[in-house]
């Protein structure tokens, strides 16, 4: 059985015993159920937030390297917001039109795989306040994208957030 938070799915690694009795350390391996087409690596700064947003063209798994975040979402049910803390090691599968953020509470590294490339999609990116950004964020945005408006859900981005 999975694990879940909503429609997002927690994926569980499964680690070749001989990599850590050889005493060189550890491999863990992750099965993505689709092929991943591009990563790339984010780096979050404590208390900042990324996302907000969901993905209309492609899955994208989220792979924590270090640090502690927490995942928020919403339950499909009841459209609660749901949120599970996560850490090193943990790795999620988020379906297309799953709203999703990250709230980083200590300096973290990320890696972020994708099932089509970001370049290729029409609309990467479609806004949802799942979590409210510092209203430094907001101009940012709002200088380089005049459409953002998280809480229509109306923006569109050509940069990765």
């Amino acid at each position: 059985m999975k694990n879940k938070l909503g429609n997002i799915d927690v994926l569980e690694a499964s680690c070749n015993i001989s990599t850590v009795q050889d005493g060189r350390g550890a491999i863990f391996t992750w099965l993505p159920d689709q092929p991943i087409v591009e990563f790339n690596m984010l780096y979050f700064q404590p208390n900042k937030i990324r996302g907000n947003h969901y993905h209309p063209e492609f899955v994208e798994y989220f792979l924590i390297v270090d640090g502690s975040v927490v995942m928020v979402t919403k339950d499909p049910a009841t459209g609660k917001e749901i949120n599970m803390h996560a850490s090193r090691g943990v790795c999620f599968r988020t379906p297309p039109n799953t709203p999703h953020a990250v709230h980083a509470i200590t300096q973290s590294i990320c890696i972020s795989c994708l099932t089509k490339p970001w370049a290729n999609c029409d609309r990467p990116i479609v806004y949802e306040d799942l979590i409210p950004f510092d209203s430094e964020y907001v101009a940012h945005m709002k200088s380089v994208d005049p459409n953002y408006n998280p809480v229509n859900n109306t923006g569109k981005s050509s940069d990765k957030t």
